[in-house]
């Protein structure tokens, strides 16, 4: 098995269409080319979100968790593909089963998207994600995304 490949900001945005305030992933790290990896997030007390979620008690929205996650499987099939005609395959989500939320996440906090394909049929593929924080899970959910040339 080869070394792990990283795989830093600027490198996911060649990826994702995703910008600011919307890209959710700081880092990812790709354990099993195409199948296995660990999206990063440093949560800032700066995220847009923070101003309405929620004044004095600032919370990251479960479902930014999920997007994050999302995005982490995104540019992890990304990345092991080729870009035809120089163009990048785009990601799109298609559904989301067995969402739990189980702790907050807070300013502060590293949030790590672990995400692992499940089953892939052509062009659809199932991953399973867990975002941790500390060791802890968080947040965890099984979605569907489908790879659009």
């Amino acid at each position: 098995m080869s070394e792990n490949k990283i795989y830093q900001v600027e490198e996911i945005m060649n990826m994702l269409p995703h910008r600011y305030p919307f890209l959710l992933v700081d880092r990812l790290e790709v354990e099993v080319p195409g199948e296995k990896g660990i999206g990063l997030k440093n949560v800032t007390m700066n995220e847009e979100f923070f101003q309405g979620h929620f004044p004095g008690n600032p919370v990251m929205p479960g479902v930014l968790q999920i997007e994050a996650m999302a995005q982490t499987a995104g540019a992890l099939v990304l990345a092991s593909m080729e870009k035809k005609d120089g163009k990048q395959a785009g990601v799109f989500f298609m559904s989301i089963d067995g969402v739990k939320f189980r702790k907050p996440v807070k300013p502060g906090d590293q949030l790590r998207m672990h995400v692992e394909k499940i089953k892939a049929r052509r062009n659809v593929f199932v991953f399973r994600g867990e975002s941790k924080v500390d060791g802890q899970v968080v947040s965890e959910a099984e979605f569907t995304a489908m790879i659009v040339e």
